[in-house]
């Protein structure tokens, strides 16, 4: 048996999987019985990232560097070209073999696919492994042997199937003989530009493995009872809030997945499966992008490429400002400066409000999102915003418009979700209310003390014929061509 000092050392090249346990690629370097290091690239595919994300990523680097520390292991920070970076560091370390967890994202793939290739050209072992998924987007078929392009019986396929059991954190770090030099997170500096919202999202942003797993916890035994009546309510708290700690890998959805297990009988039977349903609907977005990769970009339906719709314009900077004349849309555009993140339901009412009231691209809003979500995530964003808009694959009819003021008499009765994030007009405006004039770009000149906006740039109802006239008009030409 060859003894761990003659093993040559293995790079555990992290992406965004920043945790300890349940991280395969991390259990299978360590089980070579060499040494192991972690690495993060700062690379072009991490740097084209949002604001936003790459904020929260910079957080949770750093946590994670303070977990390693604590096992007596470092986080190796490196900066340029994946294949470049990673050939650099087996030539420093010695390593033999360099292991990750796969990303399913068109340009990670892209990325990854070469990296893969070469290493093994240069005699290197390449191995990646699922840490992101419950199952992977090739293992999932229809009767027919091909993708699955709406969601219900997606989830009827996948809900008894067997979900490997989560992977405990290891108990100790193989490390080598010496540490390869690192960049500081602090050189870096991935939260410039953010400016000033970032001390805003750091008040309000619980980040590292130890605070998911927490969350986690808290929301099975505090909120899942009252989760599928009360989700689609802002002005509570019922929705686990894991969404960003998905994003950035501090949990995996195997670990989600295996907590809710035991809830799935008796009185919470049915809150169980309404929320694994959501978990799922994050996995049914990546098997639609794994097999039509195209949906990050362009119109799953190319009948939608001939769409009337709007490009950039003021409008858009209206929605982007929250300055709309519609509190539902504008406190979830607030919202989202303020927390990095945004309700479900109110999502889904600021998107439909853009793509149909005002008749914008969705790829506008994708964008927007993409820049400012701390739970950013490529296949969910992209699904979400072809889901609103009609042009999407399992997408709500282009006629089915969300009225944002029914809509929010409906799940925000009180006005609770809209005071809190709306100032102007109130005599005595909640923290986080005024905490959105703290975050947003000084360039847009915005005060508390400013008049709220005296109408919709868009009426309701006005806005709702005009995206419906659109529809029928280009279905007609559609169907005449």
């Amino acid at each position: 048996m060859q003894a761990a000092k003659d093993i040559s050392p293995a790079l555990l090249w992290l992406r965004r999987d920043l945790r300890l346990a349940d991280n395969p690629a991390l259990h299978a370097a360590i089980a070579r019985g060499g040494p192991v290091i972690a690495v993060w690239i700062l690379d072009p595919v991490a740097e084209a990232t949002g604001a936003a994300h790459r904020w929260r990523m910079q957080g949770s680097l750093g946590s994670l560097a303070a977990d390693l520390e604590a096992m007596g292991a470092r986080l190796i920070l490196r900066r340029g070209e994946a294949l470049e970076v990673l050939r650099k560091l087996v030539a420093q370390t010695g390593a033999g073999a360099v292991l990750w967890n796969r990303l399913y994202d068109p340009e990670a793939r892209a990325r990854d696919e070469a990296v893969k290739a070469a290493l093994k050209s240069d005699g290197i072992e390449a191995q990646s492994f699922n840490g992101a998924l419950l199952h992977e987007p090739w293992t999932v078929e229809t009767g027919q042997g091909g993708p699955y392009k709406v969601y219900t019986p997606y989830w009827r396929a996948v809900a008894d199937r067997v979900v490997h059991q989560p992977i405990e954190a290891p108990s100790r770090w193989p490390s080598p003989e010496s540490w390869p030099a690192s960049d500081t997170l602090e050189s870096w500096d991935m939260a410039a530009d953010m400016r000033r919202g970032a001390a805003v999202l750091a008040e309000r942003v619980a980040i590292g493995e130890r605070a998911a797993r927490q969350r986690l916890a808290e929301f099975l035994e505090e909120d899942l009872r009252a989760y599928p009546d009360e989700r689609d309510r802002p002005d509570r708290e019922a929705t686990s809030g894991l969404s960003h700690h998905l994003a950035t890998g501090e949990i995996s959805p195997r670990q989600i997945w295996t907590a809710a297990q035991p809830h799935r009988q008796g009185a919470v039977a049915k809150p169980a499966q309404k929320f694994l349903q959501e978990v799922v609907w994050r996995e049914f977005a990546y098997h639609l992008l794994h097999h039509a990769p195209q949906m990050s970009d362009r119109n799953w339906r190319p009948e939608w490429d001939a769409f009337p719709w709007r490009g950039d314009c003021a409008d858009a900077e209206a929605w982007r400002r929250g300055r709309t004349g519609i509190e539902a849309v504008d406190a979830a555009m607030r919202e989202l400066f303020v927390t990095g993140r945004m309700h479900n339901r109110f999502r889904m009412i600021a998107a439909s409000y853009l793509t149909k009231h005002l008749l914008v691209h969705w790829k506008v809003g994708e964008a927007w999102f993409r820049d400012t979500l701390v739970d950013w995530d490529p296949a969910s964003n992209a699904l979400g915003w072809q889901w609103v808009a009609g042009s999407g694959p399992d997408a709500t009819p282009y006629f089915r418009v969300f009225n944002p003021q029914t809509q929010a008499e409906k799940f925000d009765p009180d006005a609770a979700y809209r005071d809190r994030y709306i100032a102007e007009g109130r005599d005595a405006p909640h923290p986080d209310a005024l905490a959105f004039f703290e975050a947003a770009p000084r360039a847009w000149g915005l005060s508390p003390k400013d008049p709220y906006p005296k109408a919709p740039i868009v009426g309701l109802k006005e806005g709702r014929q005009k995206a419906l006239d659109a529809y029928q008009d280009w279905k007609t030409r559609r169907d005449a061509a």
